[in-house]
């Protein structure tokens, strides 16, 4: 039996083997060469014009593993030169870094990213006026509701605005009395209400109704609208939404205003 017989035999077997090795060659040798990269731990901290940088996910796109930011931005993850992290997070702009030689050898890498703006394209705003506290059930109904200033008058002097003594006492109200800051939670109280009366008021009369209907002197019209509420009975019927009566007493005022103005131009 000659060589070339052999040969001629086992030669598809020979070709089979040689593929063989070249494909675990080339499949095999990688992997391991791969697996035994060594990478080493990158520190580095997200930087951005925000105040939450807590959460921002980052992956080692090469070996898919990930980590999130914490602590204001810092982060930690195993990175060799060549690989590619990337960073997302739903308030940021993804973002891609290479690593470089540089990356390795620095103890803190800065990743600086762009806060992902949401523009609005049109805002409605709506005013429910029949949407209110006791509405929704967070005040029970019928309970007083107090205004800012009568909140802090209540507060300080242990006096109700509308009702007066509480049913408690502390040394507070004392304290507030001697300083004065009753007398001048008072004052606000005052002016607070007056302001009320006056945006009542404007609610339900227009500027040209002073002017036109009633004479009133366009420089003195704010000057007539401060003498109005000084007036009790023109305060109690603007509290009752009686706009009739209202107006019946207002008529009667700007008389008598725009004798005050007469006067004092003479």
């Amino acid at each position: 039996m000659g060589f070339k017989y052999i040969y001629k035999k086992y030669a598809p077997a020979i070709r089979m083997n040689k593929i063989l090795i070249i494909f675990i060659f080339f499949t095999v040798v990688p992997n391991a060469v791969w697996a035994q990269t060594v990478r080493k731990s990158l520190k580095a901290k997200v930087i951005a014009d925000a105040n939450d940088l807590d959460g921002v996910y980052v992956v080692n796109l090469k070996t898919q593993e990930g980590t999130l930011t914490q602590g204001g931005g810092y982060f930690s993850i195993p990175v060799a030169v060549g690989d590619t992290l990337m960073l997302s997070s739903i308030q940021f702009k993804g973002l891609k870094i290479a690593i470089a030689e540089t990356d390795l050898t620095s103890p803190l890498r800065l990743v600086k990213m762009q806060p992902l703006m949401h523009q609005l394209d049109e805002v409605m705003v709506f005013q429910y006026k029949n949407i209110n506290a006791v509405a929704l059930g967070i005040t029970p109904a019928g309970r007083k509701s107090y205004t800012a200033a009568e909140r802090k008058l209540r507060t300080a002097t242990n006096l109700d605005a509308q009702f007066g003594l509480n049913t408690s006492l502390t040394i507070d109200p004392l304290l507030n009395l001697f300083s004065g800051r009753s007398a001048m939670l008072r004052k606000e109280l005052v002016v607070e209400r007056k302001q009320t009366i006056l945006e009542q008021m404007a609610s339900m009369f227009e500027q040209e109704y002073f002017t036109a209907k009633l004479k009133i002197p366009t420089e003195y019209v704010k000057g007539f609208q401060y003498y109005l509420v000084e007036n009790n009975r023109f305060v109690a019927m603007i509290n009752a939404r009686n706009k009739a009566m209202a107006t019946f007493i207002m008529g009667d005022l700007a008389v008598r205003y725009l004798e005050i103005i007469a006067c004092e131009k003479n």
